[in-house]
Formats: C-alpha cells, structure tokens, sequence
C-alpha cells in the first residue's frame, strides 16, 4: 500500500473523530451559556444539548459516526472518576463516620430492593430489574455539591452528613460495578462467584493503595524540584492512564482504575494542586461525558417508555428522600437534619449513567434501559435544586404536625446515640489484630504470585536458579513475614487483657494462628520453587534463620512501615483537616470563617461586637496565625486574618454570614478545629447537681463554655449562668478536648 493510500485511509478514520468531538465542545459550549443564564445545573444542559445534538434530529448538526462517541464517552468516563478520586481519598472513607455510613447503606440496600421489585413488577428481565436496582440506589456528587455551591448552603450542618454519605456511596458504586461485571459475565447469582469478585477486588485495592502510597508521593517528592505545572499534569494523567491498563489487565473496568489513582494522589501534598491542575481536562471530559450521554439517547425509544420515565422518576424522587430519611434517623440524626438530608439526595447521576453503559456494554440489558436511565436522570437532576429548597419548611411542617409522642421518641433517640461511646480494649486489639494480618497477608500472597510469574521463570533454567529466585523472594518478604508472626499490636491494650485470666487463652489462639500462618507461607512459596520434600527442610531452615535474624527484620519492617505512615500522613502534616462535629445541639453546630482584611468589624472587642446578644452566635475560639485563643473572653479583639470558630443553629449561622458579607468579608468552607470540640453530656455527678452553671466551674474545668442544656425535654439554647443543674440534664458544652474527656469519665 503506496503512503497516499495510508494517508487516505487515516484521514478517514480521523475526521469522524474530530468532527464529532467538535460537535460535542460546540454543543456544550451553547449548553454553558444557557443554562448558566437561566440559573440551572450545567449536567442538565449537557444532557439536553447532547440530546437534540443527537442523530435523532435533522435540524441539528449530527455526529456522523455514533461509535466516536462511544469512544468519547469511555474517554470522560476515565477522566470524570480520576477528578472524582482527587476529591476522594481512602482516609476520608475512614473519617465519615457512622452517621454518613448508615445512611447511605440503608439508601442504597432499600433502593436497591425497589428498583429491583419495580422491575420485576414492569416485566423487564431479572438482569435488567437488577441493574435498575443498582441505578437507582446511587446519588449524584456532582450534581448535589454544583447544586450545593450555587445555593450557597454548604455552611449548614446536613450538608456535611450529605458529602459523607456521597463518598461512602462512591465506593459502594465501585464495588456494584464490579460485582454488576461478575453477574453479567456469568449470567447467574453465584454466592461463590461474588464472594471470590469481592475477595479480588479487595486484594488488588489492598495492593494498589498500599503500592501507590509508598512509592507514588515519594516520587513526587523527589522530583518537586523538577516538576513545573505542566509536568505535574503529564505526569498524573499518565499515572491515571496506568492505573487504567492494570485495571483492565485484570479484568476490572477501566473507570475502577481511575479512580483508583485519583483516590491514591489524593493522600500526597500536592493533592490541591493536581486537582487545580487537572480541574480544566475534568470540566473538558466531564462535559465531553455527559453531552456523549444525551447524544445516545433514542427519542423513539423515550415515547415508548414515558410511563417507566416517569414511575422511575417519581420512585427515584420519593424511595431516595424517605430511604435516606430513614437512614439517617437511624444513625441519631435529629429530625430537621435527616429530613435536609433526604431530600438532598434525591436524584441520580454519573455513576448512574456509567452502571447502565456497562450493562449495554456487556449486552446484558436490553436497549431501553440506558435512554430511560438518562432521561430518570435528567428530571431528578431539575428537580434536585427545588427538593432542597423545600427541605427545610418540609421538615418544619413535619415537627409541627407529626404527633408529639414520635418527635419526642426521636429527639430522645438522637441525644442517646451521640451520646460518648466508649471502646473496650478488647474491641481494639481485634481491630489492630485483624488490620495487620489482613494487610501484611495481602502484601506476602501478592509478592509470591509476582515472584511466580516473573522470577520463576527467569531462574528455572539454571543449575542453582531455583534456589537463587526463593532467597531473593524470601529475603523481600522476611520484614513482612516477620510483622505478620511476631510484630505486637496495641501493647497497652493487650497487657491489660493478659492480666484478665478470660482473655489469655483467645491471645495465646491469635499469636499461634499468626505463626501457623507465617509458616504456610513460607512453606508455599517453597514448594512453588522445589519439590514438597525439598521444600519442607528448606522450611525449617528458613525458619531457624528467620528467628536468629529477628531483630534486623524488626528494625527493617519499623522502617518500610515509617516510610508508608509518613506518606500517608504527609498531607495533613502539611495542610491539618478539620472534621465537622457530628455531636451538635439541635441545629447548632461549629463553623468557621476569616476576618477579611477590609473588614469593618477588625480591631473591635467581642463585647461590643455583641454577637451572641444579637444573633445568638457564640465564638468557641480564635486562630491567630500560630496562636490559638480557646473561649476568647469579652475584652479579645478581632484582627484581620483571624480565623474564628462559631457556634450556632443554621438560621444564626446562616445570618453571621451575611453579617460578614455587609462587612466585606470573604467566608470560606465550614470546618472545624480538633483542639476544640462540641460535645453532649449527660449530668450524672452528683457534685454539679443544685448547683447553677456559675457556681458549677464547669467554664474553668473544661475551659469552655455551656451552649445548649436540655432538661426534661425542654431545650434552651445559650442558657444563662444562674439556670441550677438537676439530674439526667443534657448539657452541650464547647471547650478544650481533653478537658472535656475528663469531665465525660469523671
């Protein structure tokens, strides 16, 4: 073939590709500016515009080859979940807590069930009634936080269990994706199938987080020096794109990969800045995404389903709301809270979009599910904004209305699961036990099968190779077999359960499992390199060594597992994260924000500020460059640069802010500081009973202040220093951490 034929024949293959894209960035584009004008969620636009853009439409510009679009859309696909992995981080997983837990759980097993039954009830399929399900039972991040911002609500307290939730739900949508691949793939309900997609999923997650924080911020680090911006771009998108490849060498979607490497960058100080960086390509490949999405859409296909659009719609609508509701006054959330919480969730999303494309990609569901999906989506994504809105009168109406005996049961259930819950020593040294053996076995088992595939090979061929490939192995793996036998976990914890005779036999059964365990993997990786006879001395050799050896494999072990922690922890070394506080008087809670330096309040007094006077606004601390000012007195003053801590519900939160803003002040995003905490004590001492809260020093002791106090249901807010103390009183107090756990064991 002469080159103009190749020539020919690339640019055959090129232009649909282009010319589609081109179409796709000019129809967003339109779609930015309509919709920016007429004040609505930009994903809608998308959708919308993608939509009409279609080949459905003759009085539209149409792509010319719908398999470039396919092509797009995996492409956005890819970059839209890297952004979201940036966002992520595993640890943030770990720090949601049980309110947000709970409440997505209980949202996505209850959806799931629905959407589930509700196909079924519409005759479809049992694969498509189990996709549906899945569908249905996740919620959209992209469009509750863009829908957060633009209503400027961020500040109020549900938003922050509405966020957990949203995270928890990300990684529940990862592992349904997986186990949706598993089914589909073998066209059955497999126990023993899930089970093992569940087991290889959490091996290979295990293995790239803990991969990728040992190495990944190291090299960023090292080559800081050497990185401008466009580097540092390169080069996590090419990390993105890796992680990609092994995913799909593996047999996980690509999008998992992704993800993936996102979550991962996430934990490295130059998180911020990546995400800075790498924002532009996922608003490009986001909107690229989406627009892809409501380009496959067939209207035909639409008219013939207007009824499951709409009965989906109203179930997504209303199953979300009560579900999530439900799930979050099950976790002790107050009424208001849930109800804010409920409603905020009521829509579905990217991950929506992205389970139904693998079910059409896999050719397990039937043609109408993706267009029904998108356009479930795009109503709820209209109706997210307004279900917001009316979030809080709702839940107003429902305290007024609903019978006394129900909000007071679920008040008094609130107060009783924020109350402090003590862990028993037992409970961590299972915890610090399971967590070592699970990871150093996940570690030990994935170096094996490397060194199986790769070494063994390589080795075999020699007189001596055999026996040269098991030292190298067994050399790399001694720190991590010596941390799975001998390593001590919890030692405080454990001497205390050793001095109770109950507790010595499960402690003695947990060590001897830990060195049968490092035995058979020794014993494993030996037979893989000689026969079982060989094997066997060459084990007790091996573990004589291993022992006499044992305090140089301790100290190499101490030092792989320094190096781990200090990238892990690196991030908030250098940028501390504050967590919202889940224990909250009512609808008070902590937030925070900086005195501009053109502020007009700067330089005056808390006394004559006169905020909790007039607003109800109590302020917990002051932040002073390094200095920390907890309980400021009347006489502190407000300097620009001040970061103040206050304390309020969300209406005299809500009006601290426009306070600040007719100040000219800038507000940030609500955090909260970890040196001061708000939190719920149950009055059981008999020494602060009959005594006001004055003579009580319970100001000086905690060095704090009473914010809230709750006697026989009867709640005050901001209650004055003369109010007596009396037994089974629930006071909120705001103060110093420790000072407070003292008080709470006291």
């Amino acid at each position: 073939m002469d080159t103009t034929a190749i020539v020919t024949e690339t640019t055959h293959h090129l232009q649909p590709l282009i010319s589609d894209l081109g179409l796709i960035l000019m129809t967003a584009g339109v779609a930015v500016l309509l919709f920016k004008k007429i004040k609505q969620p930009l994903v809608l636009g998308y959708l919308i515009a993608g939509f009409l853009a279609g080949n459905h439409f003759d009085f539209f510009p149409s792509v010319t080859d719908i398999k470039s679009v396919e092509v797009w859309a995996e492409i956005g696909v890819i970059f839209l979940l890297f952004s979201l992995g940036l966002e992520f981080s595993f640890k943030k997983l770990m720090k949601v807590g049980g309110t947000a837990s709970i409440t997505a759980v209980t949202q996505i097993f209850s959806m799931t069930v629905i959407g589930y039954l509700v196909g079924q009830w519409m005759d479809w399929t049992k694969m498509d009634s189990v996709f549906l399900g899945v569908i249905l039972s996740i919620s959209s991040t992209t469009i509750i936080l863009k829908t957060f911002e633009e209503l400027g609500v961020k500040a109020q307290n549900f938003a922050g269990i509405v966020i957990g939730s949203l995270i928890v739900q990300d990684i529940v949508a990862i592992l349904m994706m997986v186990l949706l691949s598993t089914i589909a793939v073998s066209n059955q309900f497999s126990g023993g199938e899930l089970m093992q997609s569940v087991l290889k999923l959490v091996f290979f997650l295990t293995i790239w987080f803990v991969g990728g924080i040992f190495f990944i911020p190291t090299l960023l680090k090292k080559a800081k020096h050497l990185l401008s911006d466009e580097m540092l771009l390169i080069i996590s998108l090419a990390l993105c794109l890796m992680m990609v490849i092994l995913a799909a060498d593996v047999g996980f979607s690509p999008a998992l990969g992704a993800f993936i490497m996102g979550s991962i960058i996430a934990e490295t100080t130059q998180a911020e800045h990546i995400e800075h960086l790498v924002k532009p390509v996922k608003d490009l490949f986001g909107a690229v995404f989406f627009v892809s999405v409501g380009m496959l859409i067939d209207p035909q296909t639409l008219y013939e389903h207007t009824i499951p659009v709409v009965i989906l719609s109203l179930i997504t609508i209303f199953g979300q709301s009560i579900s999530s509701t439900a799930g979050a006054l099950l976790s002790g959330k107050p009424l208001k809270e849930s109800v804010q919480t409920g409603m905020s969730l009521s829509q579905i999303g990217e991950f929506s979009f992205i389970i139904a494309s693998l079910g059409m990609t896999l050719h397990v569901t039937s043609s109408f599910l993706y267009p029904i999906v998108v356009a479930v989506s795009a109503v709820t994504t209209f109706t997210t904004p307004f279900m917001i809105k009316l979030s809080t009168p709702f839940s107003e109406f429902l305290a007024n209305n609903l019978p006394r005996k129900w909000t007071k049961n679920i008040e008094r259930y609130s107060a009783n699961t924020q109350a402090i819950k003590s862990v028993t020593n037992w409970q961590i040294v299972l915890h610090a036990y399971l967590l070592q053996v699970v990871l150093v076995s996940v570690i030990i088992i994935a170096v094996i099968l490397l060194s199986s595939k790769f070494i063994l090979p390589l080795v075999q061929e020699y007189e001596y190779g055999n026996t040269l490939g098991a030292f190298i192995t067994l050399v790399f793996l001694s720190p991590f077999l010596w941390a799975l036998s001998l390593r001590r976990v919890a030692i405080n914890e454990v001497e205390k359960l050793m001095s109770e005779r109950k507790y010595r036999g499960p402690m003695a059964m947990m060590f001897l499992f830990r060195l049968l365990l490092t035995t058979f993997f020794i014993g494993f990786l030996l037979n893989i390199f000689f026969s079982p006879k060989i094997a066997l001395i060459a084990l007790i050799g091996a573990t004589v060594i291993y022992f006499i050896f044992s305090k140089k494999l301790n100290a190499q072990y101490h030092k792989i597992e320094h190096h781990f922690l200090s990238n892990l922890n690196a991030r908030e070394l250098a940028t501390p994260k504050r967590s919202q506080s889940d224990l909250s008087p009512w609808d008070g809670h902590m937030a925070y924000f900086d005195i501009s330096a053109s502020s007009t309040i700067a330089g005056t007094t808390l006394q004559k500020l006169q905020l909790r006077e007039l607003m109800g606004i109590n302020i917990a601390s002051i932040k002073r460059g390094e200095v920390m000012i907890n309980i400021p007195k009347k006489n502190h003053r407000l300097f620009p640069g001040d970061e103040i801590c206050v304390i309020g519900t969300d209406t005299q939160v809500k009006e601290f802010k426009n306070y600040l803003d007719q100040h000219e002040t800038e507000v940030p995003d609500v955090t909260t500081e970890p040196e001061i905490v708000l939190r719920q004590i149950e009055l059981k001492n008999e020494s602060y009973i009959g005594k006001s809260i004055k003579d009580s020093k319970l100001r000086e002791k905690t060095s704090g202040l009473v914010v809230g106090i709750e006697k026989k249901g009867k709640r005050i807010l901001n209650p004055e220093s003369d109010i007596l103390l009396e037994k089974d009183d629930i006071l909120w107090i705001v103060g110093n951490k420790k000072l407070l756990a003292e008080l709470v064991h006291n």
